[in-house]
This record gives C-alpha cells, sequence and structure tokens, in this order.
C-alpha cells in the first residue's frame, strides 16, 4: 500500500484517512503541524513557525521531524519545506534573554545576524536600553514581557532564562490517603509533567504550560508544581465555581489548613498565602477606560508562583498585567492551546512555550480518562423555516439552525434510549435551553443561576437524584461531574475548536464500572451549522476521535447505539480520584 502523507511546497501536509499507517502518522505530524480541515478521506495539517516552536521547545529535533515526514511520504519532501523546519526549530533558543551579575537584562545569540536584525527592528526599539559592542543588547527591566511579545512577531521566539523572584515562602505536603479515605498518588504523567515543567529549578524551568484533557487531572499537577516549588501562589480561575472546587481539591489532597487559603472573587476578598481569583474580577472597571479595579491582587503578595487554569480562556487585559510579571513563575493549565482569538502567540510568549502535552487518546487506552464515542446526528428543517433560513444574513442562518425545533426528537430518542445514563444537555442559546428545560422537565443552569442553587443541582446529579441537567455556556469548563456519561450539544459558539473539546470533556472524567461516554453534538442538516461543526470537530480529530454521522431517520432506525451495546465493559481497575 502506498504511503499516507502528501507534503506540498506551501507547508501543507495532506494526510489519507483511508490508509493503515494512517494513526501512526497523525500521532507524529500531530505534534509540530496544526489540523486545518479533517473532511472523510482526507486531512490537511499546516506548518507553522509557531507549531514548529512548540515542537522545538518539547525538545523535537528538526532531524526526527524530517525523518518522521520521510518514513510516512508518498513523495519525496519539498526542499523548502525541509529548510524552513530546520531555519525555525533552530531559531528556538538561539536567541536569549539572560540576566548579568551586574543585574542588567540582556539579550544574547551566538547568532550575531540575529542581534543586528533584532537591534534594528522598530517594533522592538522601544524596549530596548542600549547595544553593547560586546554583542548584547540591554532590555529595559520594565519590558521584559514586551520585548518577548515583541520578538515572536519579528519571528524570534526568544528563552528567556532570566530566573525568578522565589516569592514568600510557602511549604506544605501532599496527602497519601484524600478525606474520605481514598489512596492518593500521582499518575506517572502528572508527575512527569511537573518535572518537566520544573526541571530541577532551573532557569529553563518555571514558565510554560502543561497541556492534558479534561478529567486527567490539571488541578492535581498545579498542587504538584505548587508543593515542588514552595512559595506563596496566586490562582486565576474562570468562574466562583472554580475557586470553590480548586479550593476542595486543595483541601482533599494537601495540608494545606483552610485558613491559608484565600477566595478573590465578587462575592469575597481575602489575600492569604494560596489566593485563588476569578478572571472576572480581574478584568472588572467601574466603567470603561478606567483603571482595573483589582489589578493590585498580582503586586498584594509576594508571590512565587502563578497559576493560570483554562489558560487558553486568558483575557487580555490578564496578558497585558502578564508582560509584567515575568519574574514570577507561571504555569499555564488547559485542555487545548487553540485560541478563536488568534493569540496563542502571545501565551507562548508571556506565560511560556508548551511543557509538556500527553494525547487524549494515550490517556483513553490506559483507562485515565473514559473511553468516549462522538455522534453527530444531522436533522432536518421543515419548510416553514427553511424558507426563513433562506432569506436571512448569516448570522441569523446561524441562530435558525442551531435552535431548529427538530433537534428537540433527536433529544427525546436520546433521553429515551439512555434512561439509565447520567446525561447534560450543553447549548448556546437561552431560549431554546428553557424550552428543552421545561418540555422534558430537566433542571437547567445557566449563568443567572445562583451559586447555591448551581452547586445543589451539581450535588444531586453527582449523589444520582436526578439524571439529567440542562446546561448553558457556564458548564464549558471546570465542573467536577464524574458520573456524567453522556453530552447532548444542541447549539454551539460557531466554529469553537476550543468549545468542543471542553465540552467533550465534560464526560471524560474516569468512571467506575463501564469507563465509557457518548458526546452527541446535533446539527441542522444542509445549514452553515454544519460548516461551522466541521471546524469545531478539528481539534478532537486531531486527538483522534472520529465523529460518527447520522440523518434523525438513521438514527431512529439503528440499534448499534443501544445502551448496552454501544460500547463492551471496559472497567477501570482502582479507585478513582477525581481531579478538576
Amino acid at each position: 500500500m502506498s504511503k499516507p502523507l502528501i507534503i506540498q511546497s506551501d507547508k501543507t501536509l495532506l494526510l489519507e484517512v483511508d490508509n493503515a499507517e494512517f494513526e501512526e502518522c497523525r500521532a507524529i505530524i500531530s505534534r509540530f503541524a496544526e489540523l486545518e480541515k479533517s473532511p472523510e478521506y482526507l486531512h490537511t495539517y499546516r506548518i507553522s513557525p509557531l507549531s514548529l516552536w512548540n515542537a522545538a521547545s518539547s525538545a523535537m529535533s528538526a532531524d526526527l521531524i524530517i525523518e518522521g515526514m520521510e518514513k510516512y511520504a508518498r513523495y519525496s519532501i519539498p526542499k523548502n519545506v525541509v529548510n524552513e523546519i530546520r531555519e525555525q526549530i533552530s531559531r528556538y533558543g538561539k536567541v536569549k534573554l539572560v540576566k548579568e551579575e551586574s543585574g542588567e537584562l540582556v539579550i544574547i545569540s551566538n547568532e550575531k545576524g540575529f542581534l543586528q536584525e533584532i537591534a534594528n527592528h522598530r517594533a522592538v526599539q522601544p524596549f530596548i536600553q542600549e547595544r553593547l559592542a560586546n554583542d548584547k543588547i540591554v532590555v529595559k527591566k520594565e519590558y521584559r514581557g514586551h520585548i518577548k511579545q515583541a520578538l515572536i512577531k519579528i519571528g524570534f521566539p526568544v528563552e528567556d532564562l532570566a530566573g525568578y523572584d522565589e516569592g514568600n515562602k510557602y511549604g506544605f505536603n501532599l496527602r497519601p490517603l484524600t478525606r474520605d479515605g481514598k489512596k492518593f498518588g500521582m499518575r506517572d504523567y502528572q508527575r512527569a509533567s511537573i518535572e518537566v515543567f520544573h526541571a530541577g529549578g532551573r532557569n529553563e524551568g518555571g514558565s510554560g504550560v502543561v497541556v492534558l484533557p479534561c478529567g486527567a487531572g490539571k488541578t492535581i499537577v498545579g498542587m504538584g508544581v505548587m508543593q515542588i516549588i514552595g512559595a506563596e501562589t496566586l490562582i486565576l480561575v474562570t468562574n466562583t465555581l472554580s475557586i470553590r472546587q480548586w479550593k476542595n481539591e486543595i483541601l482533599d489532597k494537601t495540608d494545606i489548613p483552610e485558613s491559608d487559603i484565600g477566595e478573590y472573587s465578587g462575592e469575597t476578598k481575602e489575600i492569604k498565602p494560596i489566593t485563588i481569583a476569578t478572571y472576572n474580577i480581574l478584568t472588572h472597571r467601574k466603567r470603561k477606560g478606567s483603571d482595573f479595579t483589582h489589578f493590585h491582587i498580582f503586586s498584594a503578595n509576594n508571590w512565587g508562583l502563578i497559576v493560570y487554569d483554562e489558560v487558553h480562556l486568558l483575557p487580555a487585559p490578564v496578558f497585558r498585567m502578564t508582560s509584567e510579571l515575568q519574574a514570577k513563575r507561571r504555569l499555564g493549565l488547559t485542555a487545548t492551546l487553540v485560541r478563536e482569538d488568534g493569540l496563542e502567540e502571545d501565551v507562548f510568549s508571556l506565560i511560556g512555550p508548551k511543557k509538556y502535552d500527553v494525547p487524549w487518546k494515550e490517556l483513553e487506552s490506559k483507562s485515565w480518562i473514559a473511553e468516549a464515542k462522538c455522534v453527530e446526528i444531522r436533522v432536518p428543517m421543515d419548510e416553514d423555516l427553511r424558507l426563513r433560513y433562506s432569506i436571512s444574513d448569516d448570522r441569523e442562518k446561524f441562530r435558525l439552525a442551531s435552535e431548529n425545533p427538530e433537534k428537540m426528537t433527536a433529544i427525546q430518542l436520546i433521553l429515551d434510549r439512555y434512561k439509565e445514563s447520567h446525561i447534560l444537555v450543553i447549548g448556546q442559546y437561552i431560549n431554546q435551553l428553557e424550552t428543552i428545560a421545561e418540555r422534558f422537565k430537566i433542571p437547567l443552569i445557566t449563568g443567572k443561576t445562583p451559586l447555591s442553587e448551581r452547586q445543589e443541582l451539581y450535588s444531586a446529579f453527582r449523589s444520582g437524584s436526578i439524571k439529567s441537567l440542562v446546561v448553558s455556556k457556564v458548564a464549558n469548563f471546570s465542573i467536577d461531574l464524574p458520573d456524567a456519561n453522556i453530552a447532548v450539544q444542541v447549539s454551539g459558539t460557531f466554529g469553537s475548536r476550543q468549545e468542543e473539546a471542553q465540552r467533550l470533556g465534560r464526560i471524560l472524567r474516569p468512571k467506575q464500572g463501564n469507563n465509557t461516554a457518548t458526546f452527541f453534538s446535533l446539527i441542522s442538516r444542509d445549514t452553515s451549522e454544519e460548516r461551522f461543526g466541521q471546524n469545531r470537530q478539528l481539534f478532537l480529530t486531531e486527538q483522534g476521535y472520529e465523529y460518527e454521522i447520522y440523518t434523525l431517520d438513521q438514527f431512529q432506525e439503528t440499534g448499534l447505539l443501544s445502551e448496552a451495546d454501544r460500547f463492551p465493559a471496559k472497567a477501570i481497575s482502582e479507585p478513582v480520584v477525581s481531579g478538576v
């Protein structure tokens, strides 16, 4: 059989799906290229400078990349592609930011041409203090983050070796047993990610991003990094519920006393040795254009570590503040580095490069996360709605397709077929969700639901006293519902790849007994929702998930997705210790 990979001179890679070597090849190229399209038979990847720099930061060499491509390439690799790979990989680490004994912050490089180009570039000059004769560029100390942002935009991914402030010391221990007596210990990949991030305390470590799927214990990784650094820590999270979950995990798995954990949110303003704050409170200001009210939290303590949970959602104002916090150790945690606003370069330069990444399917094969099946059900439109759709503008077309009433039929089928399952119905539009909740008599959680009520409903869902929940975007991240094993996505945010990954993540936490889950996505047939759906699926396709596609009629007729037959029983072999 011919090889599966075609490499084109425009740096796109075409990967044939129906090939015996498809999965092996995908596992290699996904480490240094980005998936752009994933039609049924031919996936398109693209090599970019940033994808190569992230590969280089995780110790992938140009030779290893080229050898991997040669192994699976149907034709010879174009020379310009080989040259681009070698050039971009070589750029990572060639320009370094270091601190001299005198305390000066300087850019150094063995490539004199690089230094000359940098010194003469207008984008960099505002942050330069002077150019020294001995091939060094002195940077204004207060612009450590700004210079890194500027350098990456002109093609120089600087390696920051200028070191960190140690911060106020704060030591603690991880518990061998959780509070309810379950055995607790680090999984091998969690321990490895902590060690790679810390790098033995050397300047090469201490800043960067750990990428793990939802349910794989990113919070545990955060606590492990906190312990090994041993300093007061600021943890930034997406919402108040996330604060409570982090706090519960810390109390459950460490000996940190509750009195040392502070909450900084809309409800409570506490600064403690371990402080957990929301992004929303950090970006609050009394009126547009005024100063951010609570940015002082960054300087309220002498933090030794800042943890950015769900770093792919980091708001732009927090990026700006982070650019001035480069002397602090910074850990980003996320399930995906995809950002729909295109600010992946800012994550790379201000938080740090990708330090550790585990393919989702690898963790699934070891039962660390649930085995998941992705199913797309395409529902028809009735004639009246189709006519309205045809004369609407693009935005209205998407909403009409998303709120298609025919989706109710599919929801009813799923609820009937999976009566014993724990089901989340997730959507974008509140009116649609209210209709679903009322019709099927299922509790609804939206952004307006009081926190106490949310916690009660989540608790009832965990205990099994309620089997189904309808949830809005508030459930896209940082909710710990380990028994959820069916997700029904009725509408989403256009083509958001990160949202698709987060929503699948709601059902990936490992489960006792049958460690399996199904992710249903309901799409209006022959509409713009189909096109956006294909883009949404890109990240998960890259992780190795395949979407089975059914029309509504086919889904009604098939017996393949019955409760008993959808998966063979696959139990996990040890007690589950949940990690957010």
